[in-house]
Order: C-alpha cells, then structure tokens, then sequence
C-alpha cells in the first residue's frame, strides 16, 4: 500500500506536465483537438458549438496545430466530409448541436456501421421547432441508438479528459467505434471554469499513441471495398460486431479511465455516486445540472434528510451493473431527464434506469420521472431540492402516486386571447397601382413604370418597426425596399438567420403578413409545398380563385449553402415563388464564420488572421449564376443603394412568380458589425462593391442577361482595394506581404465582370 509521501510525489509528478488555466468547454475541446492534433475537421457552424471550431481555426491561423479544416455545406456534408477522412486512414474531429446532429443523423450509423473511429463533439442544445438555441438534451437523445459511444462531460475539465480519452477508447482495436463528448450548451459550452490541462502535446501523443488504420481506402496496393450491400444473414450478422463493439467498449472505458488518471491525476468512473452511503432518495442526473443536485442534497444532508445523488459519465454502452449497485439500496430514485421521449411517460434515461434496476431480480427500488430544463430551462438547487423532497414522500409512503411528470412549467391561461396589434394589411392598401409592368412581345423583357420614391411611401410596410437588428444592418434596408416593389397579398418563409431571429422573438413578431419559418436546409421545399397546396385548393374550389397571393423566401447568413440543394429542386420544379439572398457575406447569426459566400482573403471567425492564416482560402459563391445555370424564369442582382432598380426588379420578379414560375435575387447586404466599418458608412460601402464592379447589377430574363449599371460607361469603376480599404475584415489583404491574395481577387474579380458583360452583349446570353 502507498504511504502518503509516495501519494505526493505521485501527485506531483502528473501535476509536472500540467497547468491550470480558466476555460469554456468549447475552450477546451478546441485546446483538446488543437493537442491530439487530428488530421481532419470537416464543420459547419451551429450554436453553441461553434465556437470550438473558431478557437481551433484561431490556433491554426498563429501556427499551432496542421488540423486540415474543412468548411461544409451543412452539417450533413460536414458528416460526409468526416466519414470520407476517417476513411482514408487518419484521426478525425467535428462538433455540432441539436439539428445539426439531426441533419447529420443518417451518417452516424454509416459511421459505426463501418467501424471507422472518430471523435463528435455534441454541444448539447435544444432540438427546432420552435426554434431555441439553449441547452437540453433532446439532440443527444435522439441517436442513442446509433452504435456511438457516449461520454458525458458535466464541466469544462471533463470536455477536455473526455476529448483526449475519447481518442484512444475510439480506436482500440477490439472498439474500433465513434465516439461522442457531449457537454451542456452554454451551461458548460460557454461557462469558463478553472481547469488543469497539460501543457505538452508529447504527452497526449504518448497516451493516445500512433494512429493505426485497419484498412484504408487510398492504398491502391491494396484495394478494399467499404460499405458493401448487405442481405441477410450479413447484415445481422455485422449489427451482432458492432453489438460486441460495444461490449468491447463497456469493458474498456474504465481501464482507458485508470491509465489517464495515472497521466493526470484526475480520476474518473462511469458512474459517479455523491452521498449515496446511506440514502434512501436519490437523483439520477446528466451533466451540468449534476453539480446543483449536490448543492440540493448538500442542504437536504443539513436537515438530516438521507439523499444523494447518481450521475453516469458514459450512456453508450449503458452501465447498467454500476447504476443497479449506485442505485440499489436507495427506496426511490427520480431519474430527471433533460429530454422527453414523448408518448413513453418518462426521458430515455428513465426507462434504462428501470430496465438496469429490474435486471436485478430482489431490487425493490421505486422509479419515478420528472422531464426539467427543456429549451436550456435554468436548473436551480431549489428545483433539485424540490425533486429530492417528492422522492423523499415516496419514500416515506412506499409509492409514488406521480410516475411522471413535468418540473418548471408554467400553464398559461386558456381564457387568454392574443391581442391583434396591427390590423391585416388589405389587398387595396398593398396595390397603389402606382408601378405598372408591361411586356415587350417582341423581346418578351418586361418594363416597369412608377417607380418614385415621394409615391412609394404610400406602400404599407410588411415588416414594421420593433425589431432587434445591429444599427446599420443592411438586411431590412435591402428586403423593406423590395417589398416596395410587390404589390397584394403576401407569405413570406424566412430560413433561420439573423433576419429571422431578430424579427419573432416569442411571443413578439415585426410581420404584418403571414410569417413561416423553417430551418436553412429545407425552406425553399417547405414553401414549394405551401404553393402547391395553395393552388391545389383554389383548383378544388376550397380557396377563391381570384385571390392573389405572391409567395417569397428569405434566405442569407449563409443559408444558401447548407440550403442549396432544396432550393435549386425548387428551381428545377419551377415553383411560382420568388426566393432572395440577402448576401451578407457569412453565417452572421452563428458570430460570423466564413460561408461560401465570404470572398478570398476576408477575415471571419473560422477564416482567421494570424501568423499563418490569410482569412478565406477560397473565392465566392455566386448563387445568381447558379440559379440562371438552372433556367428559371427570372434571375437578379440588386442592392438598396440602387433603389430604382432594386424595385423595378421586385415588380418583375412578382410579374414572373405569378405568370411563368420561380424568380431569384440576389441582394448585397452590408454587415458593419462583421465588415467592420462605422454604421453609418453603410451607403458608401455596398456602393463601393458595385462601383469595384465586385458586384455587379444585372438581370437574366428567360436566360437573356442584362447588365444594368456599367460603372465604366459612368466613370465610376474602381480598383478592388478601395472596396477592400473601407473594411477592417480586409485590411490585411493590402499589406505588402499579401499582395498576391490583392492580385488574384482582382484577377477574380475582373474575370467574373468581362463575363457579365459579354453575355449582357450577346444577344442569345
């Protein structure tokens, strides 16, 4: 046995390596991965995990790690982009939240299934709709059943273990399985604690070991096939490993568990028990809110009330023996799920704790289930304490007379009836018939008249005052003066984003017209599915036929990437609805990481400057042209700043929606939070990307293009760097050293404008 002297110096020489430091949990993943040094993220951002790959491209920006990030179209692709590395023999990393995972969700069993290791990150958040960005476990629920492991990090210090430990359980040879580190959204994503971490990647790499690829697929010695089809009895046979994975992995964890403890002195079991000696009510919990149940039996303890509390730090494999043996001896434990699985009367963690309880054939143990914290719902000791003393009463009575039940809500009252505070904007106040539009049957082009400022004040505002947008924000400037230009009845979907959010926060809203919201990944099939509804009433007489109703989404922050596919299948059905883009040149509503549409060289929160870093590594989407690509009716480009042709082009855009099928536009909008530049600027910025000719104003009419403001004929082009100098995102683009980036943007640039402008001058373009 170690004497106490041997104790201390054992202590002192795992502290040797070690330092303590103050972080968030997105902190220390980012620290873990930048340490593991993996060779691929593929990522896309999502709150509130977002952060980890800000901080990891941050560090890889000043040189500190070669981890190969991968920016996604979503986070379906980032899944593939994960899947396709692990495939070709290295260590891979991703993180992600609520219906991000579930986006992805088709790809974690392919993952498992082919028994390729990988390390998720899972900052736990709430699952839409409605849509809520704060923590609960309703995401990491969902894929229990995945075949990943699953650890559970309460704080910032088990993020960090958990990351590195994760890594080397993952690919242990009879494992050989993904692995996910899921921490609390911001209750443990964003809340900085004091943490010890080492200070050597040697250490970590010694721990971890060598990556070792049990096939590969970029070996052409010797060619493999992964992911085959598979009949019965194959296919069962391959569930039975990935069943044995786990076993595998159940024996494992705690021996990966010791050998880190001997490296950091930090210890850890799979299940944690805190005074549970003598308890007859006890608390099984996850996570964060595990440290407050310790406060709550802290107080209960001080009463002379025998309590305590059970938490497990793995779900997958699910340790049944150790929480049968925590959980025992106790008369009733409320297991309190911070997920419902609804229709079953009680959280998933409910029904495993009564299944691991009933396994052992004398147990007694009465189960009870409260569902607490929904939507990142605060969990306070009052409410553990509130908990504990229900499980307390059963106790005392021998039953539980509420098996399951809810904790915090707050039942509204049926006779309320929400106060309509605008009245519904009618179809003659939303037709002046000031602009009129007429068609040129000789060129088929439409013309538009009207188009006055002093008369367009007459036109009802759909979206009114009261919103929380940035000052200087350009999105309501740019969608404010489209809507100018419709006239009638309209239903407006908007994608998530910070025009969305900014707009419906509960129980408020700034539209006077019928709002939908659906997430960026599938909002233009949503309204597609709305205007064929629409149509297919009106054709069965349910709905007038005379009734006009123009259809328009709204899409930006980057909601054109991970949205792209549905969009363009919309374009391709032909729908009659009008989709905009307004560009703001980066997912905005997640801290400005880098989209597709972000231009070479520009700075963002994953397209970093730094020692090693030049912002974006790649140059810009141009969805106006992949929308022409697609032959739809009607294709533009505009901004507020041109005002005129912004309208005309919302009136033709309503023209081609109701009479041929779908029109796009594309409007740029300005960001001076992001772009950094003073609000007030705003104007002069986007005039200054059209005058640089970076973009361009034009029209594709039935596939004929238009240019419609040349600043060259006007005297008015300028050189990229005068855009580029007026934001301090780009300021780094015109320093001496990165004169090549300056080069080849301008290259880009001018290229993309002598296309314009011949296919303006071809008469068949």
């Amino acid at each position: 046995m170690a004497t106490a002297t041997q104790e201390i110096e054992k202590k002192k020489e795992t502290e040797s390596d070690q330092t303590v430091d103050f972080m968030s949990g997105n902190e220390a993943a980012a620290l873990a991965a930048n340490q593991i040094n993996y060779h691929v993220m593929g990522y896309y951002p999502i709150t509130p995990s977002t952060e980890i790959a800000e901080y990891l491209d941050e560090m890889g920006a000043n040189g500190e790690h070669n981890v190969n990030m991968v920016p996604a179209d979503g986070e379906h692709g980032a899944a593939g982009i994960c899947y396709g590395a692990t495939t070709a023999g290295g260590r891979v990393f991703n993180a992600t939240s609520a219906n991000g995972l579930l986006f992805a969700i088709e790809q974690l069993p392919v993952q498992s299934g082919t028994r390729f290791p990988m390390v998720l990150n899972v900052v736990c958040r709430s699952v839409s709709g409605p849509l809520d960005i704060r923590g609960d476990h309703s995401d990491v629920m969902s894929v229990l059943n995945m075949g990943w492991i699953i650890l559970m990090a309460k704080d910032p210090q088990a993020v960090y273990d958990m990351n590195i430990m994760a890594v080397k359980i993952g690919e242990l040879q009879d494992v050989r399985l993904p692995v996910i580190v899921a921490s609390d959204g911001f209750f443990t994503s964003h809340q900085k604690r004091k943490i010890q971490h080492f200070t050597e990647k040697k250490t970590i790499s010694d721990f971890v070991g060598e990556f070792q690829a049990t096939v590969t697929s970029v070996d052409p010695a010797n060619p493999v096939t992964i992911g085959p089809y598979m009949n019965d009895p194959d296919q069962i046979n391959n569930k039975k490993q990935l069943s044995l994975a786990m076993d595998a992995a159940y024996a494992a964890i705690p021996k990966v568990f010791k050998e880190y403890e001997k490296i950091s002195g930090r210890r850890y079991n799979v299940v944690e028990t805190y005074r549970m000696e003598d308890a007859e009510a006890a608390m099984f919990i996850l996570n964060s809110a595990a440290d407050t149940a310790m406060e709550a039996v802290d107080a209960l303890r001080e009463s002379g009330k025998k309590v305590g509390v059970v938490y497990a730090t793995v779900i997958r494999p699910f340790p049944s023996r150790e929480i049968a043996a925590a959980l025992g001896k106790a008369k009733v434990v409320l297991v309190a799920d911070r997920a419902d699985s609804y229709g079953a009367n009680g959280g998933s963690m409910t029904h495993e704790v009564k299944a691991a309880l009933k396994d052992e054939p004398d147990n007694r143990t009465l189960v009870m289930s409260r569902i607490y914290g929904l939507g990142g719902k605060d969990f306070f000791r009052e409410d553990g304490i509130t908990m504990l003393e229900l499980a307390l009463e059963a106790a005392r009575k021998g039953k539980v007379d509420v098996p399951y039940d809810y904790i915090g809500i707050t039942p509204g009252d049926p006779a309320y009836k929400p106060e309509q505070v605008f009245k519904p904007i009618t179809k003659e106040e939303a037709t002046p018939n000031i602009i009129s539009v007429a068609k040129d049957e000789k060129t088929g082009k439409l013309t538009v008249k009207g188009v006055r400022q002093r008369d367009l004040t007459a036109m009802p505002r759909r979206i009114v005052q009261g919103h929380g947008a940035c000052p200087g924000c350009g999105i309501f400037p740019n969608i404010g003066t489209f809507l100018k230009g419709i006239s009638g009845h309209v239903v407006m979907l908007w994608h998530t984003g910070c025009g969305m959010v900014v707009t419906t926060g509960y129980p408020f809203t700034s539209f006077r017209i019928t709002y939908i919201h659906n997430l960026f990944q599938n909002g233009a099939a949503t309204l597609s599915g709305v205007v064929e509804m629409y149509k297919e009433r009106q054709r069965r007489g349910e709905i007038p036929k005379d009734q006009d109703i123009t259809f328009v989404m709204v899409t930006g922050d980057g909601g054109l990437d991970i949205g792209l596919g549905p969009a363009l299948g919309t374009a391709f059905r032909n729908h009659n609805l009008i989709i905009i883009e307004y560009d703001n040149e980066g997912y905005m509503n997640t801290g400005n990481q880098l989209s597709f549409t972000t231009p070479l060289g520009h700075a963002t929160s994953t397209s970093n400057v730094g020692s090693v870093g030049k912002g974006k590594k790649f140059h810009h989407k141009d969805s106006a042209q992949l929308f022409a690509a697609a032959h739809i009716p009607y294709v533009f480009t505009a901004t507020d700043v041109h005002y005129k042709d912004l309208i005309t082009k919302a009136a033709k855009a309503q023209y081609y929606a109701k009479h041929e099928g779908m029109a796009f536009g594309k409007l740029l909008s300005v960001c001076p939070l992001n772009w950094r530049y003073n609000d007030k600027d705003g104007q002069a910025v986007a005039g200054a990307a059209v005058d640089t000719c970076f973009f361009p104003l034009y029209e594709v009419e039935r596939g004929i293009t238009t240019l419609n403001y040349n600043p060259e004929e006007k005297g008015k082009k300028l050189p990229v760097e005068e855009w580029l100098k007026m934001m301090a995102k780009t300021k780094h683009i015109l320093k001496p050293d990165n004169k090549h980036i300056l080069q080849e943007f301008q290259r880009e640039v001018d290229r993309r404008w002598n296309r314009i402008k011949a296919l303006s001058e071809h008469p068949l373009l």
